[in-house]
């Protein structure tokens, strides 16, 4: 399949299978891209909840993940990033960079961890899209086009075990290793996990820098001439903005899981009202994909939402227990009394 359309016939039956089999690796790519996003997260809240003694029922919560769920829920990721369109997941990426820029411009120097970390969480479909736009962007017209998304699933696939295995270790002994400085893994978590919101932070710059420049250049791709770009592009600023307004009251006022579910529902009819009338139907096909998708994100972290909103959680940094010295046998017993020589 790799080298071999090259040489067969014209057949429009080969061709749709070969964008079929791209498409069902991009969408794994994805779906890995946010595994790994998603591991490194727990890994940071579950250090704070062990910090925190208060936190001891969202920490059982943490360590108590199914290996068969989450299976589930990595298949199921890379069907949904699979079947959405190009052009939809271009619509979801710049609406999320749009939002995220303008949540970090207006947040208070108090709150900025925990919503930085709750803006993380939420970024996660958006961040799957934003690994398809990308690679559908390089990859375009490659002549092997198929061995190289084969090729970056398999460092993916690396990386997205890495990482749960890196979730695993911590849930199961973190607790123990940094109690008696046993491991470096957990050493170094017991030092330096704060530091981990900021590379994720990062890293998430990076991908969703790539994913906008190709989602804006793959939706350009779809107009001839300079006028329809500017009658597409007019009301969809206009449509985002709106929307970015009206999401950040809403959040402020439902900051729970209720309010996050309602947020995504604006969203997705805000573009879908604006697809009917620059769009296509297939993109209102690709829309409910995408809602779907949201929804399917946030089941899976919940109970990371609840701790962003938790007050004491990012002001605990995890500290290294303090250990007492040995003490001699001889100095066991408590000090007598001396008693004073008689003059």
């Amino acid at each position: 399949m790799f080298s071999l359309l090259s040489w067969l016939p014209h057949f429009p039956a080969l061709e749709w299978g070969s964008d079929l089999l791209n498409s069902l690796l991009q969408g794994l790519l994805g779906a890995c891209g946010i595994s790994v996003l998603s591991n490194l997260l727990k890994v940071y809240f579950f250090v704070g909840c062990v910090n925190n003694p208060k936190r001891r029922l969202e920490k059982e919560r943490l360590r108590a993940q199914w290996a068969s769920l989450e299976t589930v829920h990595l298949a199921g990721l890379a069907l949904i990033l699979s079947f959405v369109g190009t052009r939809v997941a271009a619509l979801v990426v710049l609406e999320f960079s749009l939002r995220a820029v303008s949540m970090l411009l207006s947040l208070d120097k108090g709150s900025l961890g925990s919503e930085k970390l709750q803006l993380y969480l939420l970024s996660q479909f958006s961040l799957g899209c934003g690994l398809t736009c990308g690679l559908s962007f390089l990859q375009e017209g490659a002549p092997h086009r198929t061995l190289n998304l084969a090729l970056g699933l398999g460092l993916a696939t690396l990386l997205h075990m890495g990482a749960r295995r890196l979730r695993q270790h911590v849930c199961r002994l973190y607790e123990l290793h940094s109690s008696q400085n046993y491991c470096g893994i957990c050493l170094g978590l017991l030092s330096g996990a704060h530091v981990l919101p900021r590379l994720l932070g990062r890293a998430l710059a990076v991908a969703f820098a790539v994913g906008d420049l190709a989602a804006v250049t793959l939706i350009n791709q779809d107009f001839v001439t300079t006028t329809e770009a500017v009658r597409f592009w007019t009301p969809l600023t206009i449509c985002y903005m709106l929307l970015v307004i009206y999401m950040q009251e809403e959040e402020r006022r439902n900051p729970g899981m209720q309010g996050q579910v309602q947020t995504v529902l604006m969203r997705m009819g805000g573009l879908s009202v604006l697809l009917l009338t620059v769009g296509r139907w297939l993109d209102l096909m690709s829309l409910f994909i995408c809602l779907f998708g949201e929804i399917w994100c946030l089941m899976g972290v919940r109970t990371l939402l609840d701790l962003c909103h938790v007050q004491d959680f990012l002001s605990r940094r995890p500290s290294a227990p303090a250990v007492s010295p040995p003490r001699d046998p001889a100095q066991a017993q408590p000090d007598q009394p001396q008693k004073a020589d008689p003059s």
